[in-house]
C-alpha cells in the first residue's frame, strides 16, 4: 500500500511539550499515523507516515498551533511500510547537541535556498561541512563538503573545537537530511563567534526535490532514518539497503562481499560478530522471513490494534456462545 511520508521540524517555545505528548500520540492512533516525533522545550522534530489523508490532517492538527502555523514540511510518496509503530517522546533537545545554551529560537544563521545552494558552496572562500552522522555520509554527500567523522551530532561542538577554532573568520556553509543540524549547528557556531554562517534551507531533502539530477552537485544517495534507508532525486526510494547487524548503510560493493550475509552482517561488521549475536541475528532474520511469507509485520507492528482485534473476536465469540445458550 502506497505511504506518504511527511518530515518536519520547527525552533519554538514550547514549554507545554508535555500537553503536546498526549495530543499528539492520541490523534496519531486516531488517523493511523506511524512513525517517530520528538518534542522538547525548544520545538517539535518529526518523520511520520501514512495515506495521504492521514498525512494531511495530523498536519492540519499541529498546523493550527500558531506557533506551528507557518512551518514548513516535505512529503515524498513511497510503496515501502517505513514504520510500524507511532512513537512520541519529550526530550531535553529535539535534536541532541548536549550544549543548553545553544538556542536557534535566538539566533541562527543565514538560509540558503536550494537554487542558491551550488553558488555557495562552488565559492572556494566557503568552507562547506556535512553536520551528519559518519554512516550517512558513507553513502553520499556534497562534492567537496568536509566530512567531520562524527558518529552522532552529540560529537558536533568537540569536532568545532578541534578543528574549526583557528577558522572564525572563514565562511561557513553547512547541511544536514532535513535541515535541523545545520540549524542548531549555525546558532552554535555564532555563539561561538563566527560570523559569516550559512545552512541549506529544508536540508539535502530539499535540495533533492527541486534541483535537477544534471544540475546538482549532490553524489550518492541520502540517507533517511526510516525503512526506505535512503532517498535519491525527486525523493524517490534509493537502493541502498542497511546491515541488520551494525545498521550501518550498504553500498553496492558491500553487497558483494563474501562478508555480507542478508540479515547477519556486513565488511564494516563480520569480524567483530561474536557467536552470541550471530545465533541472535540468524534467528532474527529467520523470524521476519516466516513472517513476510505470511504476510505480517513482524518487529514494531501495532501491538494495541492486535489487541482490540483480539477483544473484538473473543466479544463475538462471546456473544454467539450467549445466543446458543
Amino acid at each position: 500500500m502506497e505511504q506518504t511520508v511527511a518530515t518536519f521540524y520547527q525552533f519554538a517555545h514550547l514549554p507545554d511539550c508535555l500537553d503536546w505528548q498526549k495530543k499528539l500520540r492520541t490523534q496519531c492512533k486516531k488517523l493511523n499515523v506511524l512513525g517517530t516525533i520528538i518534542l522538547a522545550e525548544e520545538g517539535i522534530n518529526a518523520t511520520l507516515s501514512s495515506n495521504a489523508k492521514g498525512i494531511a490532517e495530523i498536519m492540519a492538527f499541529i498546523k493550527k498551533d500558531d506557533r506551528f502555523a507557518n512551518m514548513p514540511f516535505r512529503t515524498s510518496v513511497t510503496p515501502r511500510q517505513t514504520f510500524y509503530r507511532i512513537r512520541v517522546a519529550v526530550r531535553k533537545e529535539i535534536v541532541t547537541l548536549g550544549d543548553a545554551s545553544v538556542n536557534p529560537n535566538d539566533q541562527v544563521g543565514t538560509y540558503i535556498e536550494p537554487k542558491e545552494w551550488n553558488k555557495i558552496i562552488q565559492d572556494p572562500d566557503v568552507l562547506t561541512i556535512d553536520t551528519r552522522n559518519d554512516y550517512e555520509v558513507e553513502i553520499g554527500t556534497f562534492k567537496g563538503s568536509v566530512d567531520p567523522k562524527t558518529q552522532n551530532f552529540g560529537q558536533w561542538d568537540e569536532y568545532v573545537k578541534k578543528n574549526l577554532q583557528n577558522h572564525k573568520g572563514k565562511k561557513v556553509a553547512m547541511f544536514c537530511t532535513g535541515g535541523i543540524r545545520c540549524e542548531k549547528a549555525s546558532s552554535h557556531l555564532l555563539k561561538k563567534g563566527f560570523k559569516e554562517v550559512y545552512h541549506l534551507k529544508g536540508g539535502i531533502l530539499n535540495y533533492l526535490e527541486n534541483i535537477e539530477p544534471e544540475k546538482s552537485l549532490w553524489e550518492g544517495e541520502c540517507f533517511v532514518f526510516d525503512h526506505r534507508v535512503s532517498v535519491i532525486h525527486g525523493l524517490k526510494d534509493g537502493e541502498s539497503k542497511i546491515c541488520f547487524g551494525c545498521r550501518w548503510p550498504l553500498r553496492a560493493e558491500d553487497l558483494e562481499s563474501p562478508k555480507y550475509e542478508p540479515g547477519i552482517c556486513c565488511p564494516h561488521c563480520a569480524d567483530s560478530l561474536d557467536q552470541n549475536k550471530r545465533d541472535s541475528l540468524q534467528e532474527r532474520n529467520r523470524q521476519i522471513q516466516i513472517a513476510r511469507k505470511k504476510n505480517r509485520e513482524h518487529l514494531g507492528q501495532n501491538i494495541a490494534l492486535l489487541a482490540r482485534n483480539k477483544k473484538a473476536q473473543r466479544t463475538k465469540s462471546e456473544r454467539k456462545t450467549e445466543s446458543i445458550m
